[in-house]
C-alpha cells in the first residue's frame, strides 16, 4: 500500500510575496507548520552512522542552531566541564574566620572558612553554563572545641550549611543573582552575623546534634554534604562557604561554637556549557 502525505501551501500576494506550509494541516502559522501531537522530524545529516557527535542508539543528543541557524549536534567533549575539584578545600585551623558562634531560633548564617591557598582556589567560565556544585564540609562543636569542654546540656541544635561564590577571589562580591539576574535560591540570606551582606546560597543542608551522654559523646568529625545547581555567567569565581549552628533557647547553654573545616573538606564544580 502506497502511503499519501500532503503538503498544503498558503500563499499571499501583496506587495511582497511569502508562502507557509503546512504539514498534516490546512491552516499554517508558520513557514513551516508541522501539525499533530506525535510529529517528528528527521534530519538523516545528523544521525549516528553520518555524525560522530550522535550519542547512538538509546541516547538522546542535543541538537544546536549555530550562528547561520544551521541545525547541527555539539561536539561531546565542548559541553561538560569539570572546573574544580579539591579534597582539602578550606584551611583546617581553628581560627576566628572559621568560627560560627551559636545563636538561639537560627539568627541567620555566617560565612566560615577560608580557602586554602585564597586566590588559588578560584575557577573561570569562559561562557554561559549550569553550574553543578558538590561538597563535603566537616564541621567540629563545643563549648571551647577541646575534648574537655564537651556540650553536656541535653539540648538539640541544628547545624545547616551552604555554599555561596564571590567574584574572582574570596575578598570579591558575593554573587546573589544567577546569570539572567534572578535571586538564587528564590531570594537573598544572611550570611554575616549581622547581617550587613546578602547572599545566593546553594547546597543546603543540615543535621541534628544532641549530647546526652555527659561530657562522653562525639565533639568532631561530623559532615555535611549537598550537591545544587545554578547558571553562572562568564567571569572567575570563588567557592565559599556559610554556615548556622542554632539552639531553641540559649539559657544557661554557655558560649557553644562551630569550627568549619577542621579535616578534609571536599568541593567539586561541574560546568555545562550551553553550546
Amino acid at each position: 500500500m502506497k502511503k499519501i502525505y500532503f503538503i498544503y501551501l498558503t500563499c499571499f500576494i501583496a506587495t511582497n510575496s511569502f508562502c507557509q506550509v503546512g504539514i498534516k494541516t490546512t491552516n499554517p502559522q508558520e513557514e513551516l507548520h508541522i501539525a499533530g501531537p506525535t510529529s517528528t522530524i528527521r534530519v538523516e545529516g545528523l544521525n549516528s552512522p553520518n555524525d560522530v557527535n550522535n550519542l547512538g542508539v538509546g541516547s538522546t543528543t542535543p541538537v544546536y542552531a549555530n550562528a547561520n541557524g544551521d541545525l547541527v549536534l555539539g561536539t561531546l567533549t565542548d559541553n561538560v566541564q569539570i572546573l574544580f575539584d579539591s579534597e582539602d578545600y578550606l584551611m583546617n585551623v581553628q581560627d576566628p574566620t572559621n568560627l560560627v558562634n551559636q545563636t538561639g531560633g537560627g539568627a541567620g548564617f555566617t560565612q566560615a572558612g577560608i580557602p586554602i591557598g585564597g586566590v588559588a582556589t578560584s575557577f573561570t567560565l569562559t561562557k554561559p553554563a549550569i553550574v553543578e556544585i558538590n561538597y563535603a564540609v566537616t564541621w567540629t562543636v563545643g563549648k571551647n572545641v577541646a575534648p574537655n569542654s564537651r556540650i553536656d546540656d541535653f539540648r538539640a541544635r541544628i547545624v545547616q550549611t551552604a555554599m555561596y561564590f564571590r567574584r574572582n577571589n574570596y575578598m570579591g562580591v558575593a554573587v546573589i543573582n544567577d546569570y539572567y539576574g534572578n535571586p538564587i535560591n528564590g531570594g537573598p540570606w544572611c550570611i554575616t552575623s549581622n547581617c550587613s551582606e546578602l547572599g545566593g546560597l546553594l547546597g543546603i543542608n543540615g543535621q541534628f546534634y544532641n549530647n546526652v551522654s555527659d561530657r562522653n559523646g562525639e565533639w568532631k568529625s561530623y559532615r555535611n554534604t549537598a550537591s545544587d545547581y545554578v547558571v553562572l555567567g562568564p567571569g572567575t569565581y570563588t567557592p565559599m562557604f556559610a554556615c548556622q549552628l542554632a539552639v531553641g533557647d540559649t539559657a544557661g547553654t554557655g558560649a557553644v561554637k562551630l569550627y568549619l573545616g577542621g579535616e578534609k573538606d571536599e568541593v567539586q564544580i561541574i560546568a555545562y556549557y550551553f553550546n
